[in-house]
């Protein structure tokens, strides 16, 4: 198998995070988190969508295209976008064809996806996470119980003989501004290194949104050396400040899978990067090394190059910060003509990122298959979906 493109960490430690993963790979376990924020609402913060009301609707037609796929009935149409086609698409091809059954677990999203999934009981699933903006994204106590739930899920994966590797992957609108948030809560200085739904993201908003709600908690906003007062922030403070459910749930299960020997796989761009960063914060600094070894980040070549974000630059401030160095890894999927138009999107930098997919593209190079192969089912797949009418694939001209 050829080596793995890596974003930031170093061969030894790629080779042997990818030989643990290999071990089991066929017996992978797929975690899909769905949660919200209202801070999704505000414009100009997601493109996972094109209007605030039909995002409340994006986690649940996304898993259900992961699960049931684009030549199925699906109750919630895709929402429509600016350009290109959900990620969840090129998820659905992989679980698909590795034969994967994906969990998914509605942590309170406004619509419940209508697929069989895990849904959280009373007051865990009472809704989205408030706007950050406001400093009080959830209640401690809310954020505390999310954290343990994860941990027990962990605990319970790491029992099983098999060790089963597991890929862990999110669907949260706005997500990327509440892991801007959570990253800069915890004392690091990640303006302009976070990623965006968007082409073009309002950075500035971003920032302003931030600080905004770091202030009205009472945290500090870190500086350019990567400095903020207080120094050592209590994680859960910050994640329950302003953050979003799917944080504590994720970086629960990353400590306790991780712990337990189980390879991890963060599926995703800033927001895998923001519960990594919470999982090292939560860790017991002799525990961190060991933490490292066991989960890798892996997304798509369109986060990697994308000029508006800086996914290297954010793993080496968080290895500065825990002294561990943090395994980033890249898909080679690429879009190319004569591809569906909808999937070139994703080359103009319309769509990057989400529901996993760059995680399940590098699943797709583990498992020993070509990336071309996943680039023509997927168009393959996209002109099926588009064929359905749905309104959640569209282009614009080059």
């Amino acid at each position: 198998m050829s080596e793995l493109r890596r974003l930031w960490g170093n061969p030894d430690q790629a080779a042997r995070w990818q030989a643990s993963w290999c071990a089991a790979a066929d017996e992978t376990q797929v975690v899909v988190l769905l949660a919200a924020t209202a801070t999704a609402a505000i414009p100009g913060i997601s493109a996972a969508g094109a209007t605030p009301e039909s995002r409340r609707a994006t986690a649940a037609a996304d898993a259900e295209l992961l699960v049931l796929g684009p030549g199925r009935h699906r109750p919630h149409g895709l929402p429509p976008l600016a350009a290109g086609v959900s990620p969840a698409l090129i998820s659905q091809v992989v679980v698909d064809t590795l034969g994967w059954h994906p969990l998914v677990v509605d942590l309170g999203c406004a619509l419940a996806p209508s697929v069989p999934h895990l849904r959280l009981p009373g007051s865990l699933a009472a809704g989205p996470a408030r706007c950050l903006s406001g400093g009080r994204a959830m209640d401690r106590g809310t954020a505390a119980s999310l954290l343990s739930l994860g941990r027990s899920w962990g605990e319970r994966m790491g029992k099983a003989r098999s060790r089963r590797p597991l890929l862990l992957a999110e669907c949260v609108p706005g997500g990327t501004t509440t892991a801007q948030a959570v990253l800069s809560g915890l004392g690091l200085a990640v303006d302009g290194l976070v990623g965006s739904s968007l082409r073009h993201p309002d950075l500035l908003l971003k920032a302003q949104l931030v600080c905004q709600g770091l202030a009205a908690a009472g945290l500090g906003v870190p500086n350019s050396q990567g400095e903020g007062p207080p120094p050592e922030a209590d994680p859960l403070a910050v994640v329950a400040a302003v953050g979003d459910p799917m944080q504590p749930v994720a970086a629960g299960l990353v400590l306790a899978a991780a712990a337990q020997g189980v390879p991890v796989l963060l599926a995703g761009g800033s927001q895998m990067a923001a519960v990594l960063a919470l999982a090292l914060a939560l860790a017991p600094a002799p525990l961190r090394p060991g933490l490292a070894a066991q989960v890798a980040i892996g997304t798509t070549a369109w986060v990697a190059n994308d000029p508006s974000s800086n996914l290297g630059g954010l793993l080496q401030i968080l290895e500065r910060r825990w002294g561990v160095t943090p395994l980033g890894l890249v898909a080679d999927l690429r879009f190319h003509p004569p591809l569906h138009p909808a999937l070139l999107d994703y080359e103009r930098g319309f769509v990057k990122e989400g529901v996993g997919a760059g995680g399940l593209a590098l699943a797709w190079q583990l498992s020993g298959r070509q990336p071309q192969a996943l680039a023509q089912a997927c168009d393959r797949a996209c002109h099926l979906l588009l064929a359905e009418g749905d309104p959640g694939a569209s282009t614009v001209p080059p």
